[in-house]
């Protein structure tokens, strides 16, 4: 009886032994493979932690004091970010806004960045307080009035907006948001109360005695 018991007691450490074997392999495999995500799929429970951005730099603050066009213009292209490195998508938002409009820095900073790429006119700022590395707001087409090396303030001029060519079906400016590598939404710089605030309209006044002189 007990030979039986001591029998069968082995034949189960002994099964065991490849399948923890196995599992250990299958978390190392989807490390080499798949990376951190595929390894939290399979099973390792801190695999998932770097998340889309990679965990590239903290999350993005509202620091955006102003728009960099008109009060509250109209997202005529919203951000649409990649699923991979090179995919496609809309790497930031496309404001309309009339050519020779001037174009505002969203939130303080230094000009980076202020020429001209593919014939086409740049405007970076590199925003202060923002971690490390820093984020990075760019306007283009723009013809830059800012230096590079400027500090700018929130809403202050950085230059004018230039015509869009094809790239928006009316005149429009290209406004993105990146840290490092990484591209990130730039409606995320700007608080609620400034996202949500509408243009000014006058509304009739009814109800009061009329003036008269």
């Amino acid at each position: 009886m007990r030979a039986e018991r001591f029998l069968r007691t082995w034949r189960v450490a002994l099964w065991a032994v490849p399948a923890a074997l196995l599992s250990t392999l299958s978390v190392a495999a989807a490390l080499v493979v798949g990376g951190p995500a595929a390894a939290a799929r399979d099973g390792d429970p801190g695999g998932g932690r770097g998340g889309a951005s990679g965990g590239v730099g903290p999350p993005v603050p509202t620091v955006g004091r102003a728009w960099p066009v008109g009060s509250r213009p109209s997202v005529v292209r919203g951000w649409e970010p990649p699923a991979t490195a090179y995919g496609r998508g809309h790497r930031g938002v496309d404001l309309t806004a009339a050519p020779g409009s001037p174009v505002r820095a969203a939130a303080p900073g230094r000009v980076s960045f202020a020429g001209r790429v593919a014939g086409r006119g740049v405007v970076s700022v590199e925003l202060t307080g923002t971690g490390d590395p820093p984020l990075r707001t760019t306007y283009e087409p723009v013809r830059a009035t800012a230096e590079k090396g400027a500090e700018v303030a929130a809403g202050e001029v950085v230059g004018v907006l230039e015509p869009a060519g094809s790239h928006c079906p009316t005149s429009c400016l290209h406004w993105g948001l990146r840290r490092a590598d990484t591209y990130l939404d730039p409606l995320s710089l700007l608080p609620p109360w400034l996202l949500d605030r509408g243009p000014s309209r006058l509304l009739p006044v009814t109800g009061l005695p009329e003036y008269r002189p």
